[in-house]
């Protein structure tokens, strides 16, 4: 069976970068490589699950949404992303495109937007989709074929998440 791991880059960058906040990664031009770190071993840690057979990373675009077109306030209370994760998206972006991974983001929608439509699709096509994300937003995407894989906090490895556990 065709499995297909889609991830929220987005909220992998985050949770990367907020995990390593009492001991940063600092490289030797003092850029705190944290948010960098942390993605890139969880994609490598996602890639070796031998059950892959499909990949995609979603970024939210840099544009606004259509939701800020019917709400304004939306988001409006939610501090701005550090600087150092504004620097990181870039060399992310860099790095998955390097590995040959698609990189999934369309103008006026959020990366969940996009995994939800996609993994929506897939489903539909017979594949086994996960979506890589600590956001339980995505509780209401889950189906029999469509599951969350969350990451653990502390001990590492992933919780799998589907209609009976959300």
């Amino acid at each position: 069976m065709n499995k297909l791991f889609l991830v929220d880059a987005y909220s992998i960058i985050y949770r990367a970068y907020y995990a390593l906040m009492r001991s940063p990664r600092i490289n030797s031009k003092h850029f705190n490589t944290s948010a960098v770190f942390g993605f890139v071993n969880i994609l490598n840690d996602v890639l070796s699950n031998d059950e892959l057979t499909h990949i995609a990373v979603a970024f939210d675009p840099a544009t606004p949404i259509f939701r800020h077109n019917d709400f304004p306030q939306y988001k409006a209370n939610r501090d701005a992303a550090p600087e150092d994760i504004h620097l990181s998206v870039p060399i992310i972006k860099q790095i998955v495109a390097a590995m040959n991974i698609p990189i999934v983001e369309a103008d006026g929608f959020e990366a969940d937007d996009v995994i939800g439509t996609l993994a929506h699709q897939a489903a539909q096509k017979g594949f086994e989709v996960y979506m890589l994300t600590p956001d339980k937003d995505y509780g209401q995407l889950v189906t029999d074929k469509i599951k969350i894989y969350k990451p653990r906090y502390g001990e590492g490895g992933y919780d799998v998440l589907g209609v009976q556990e959300v």
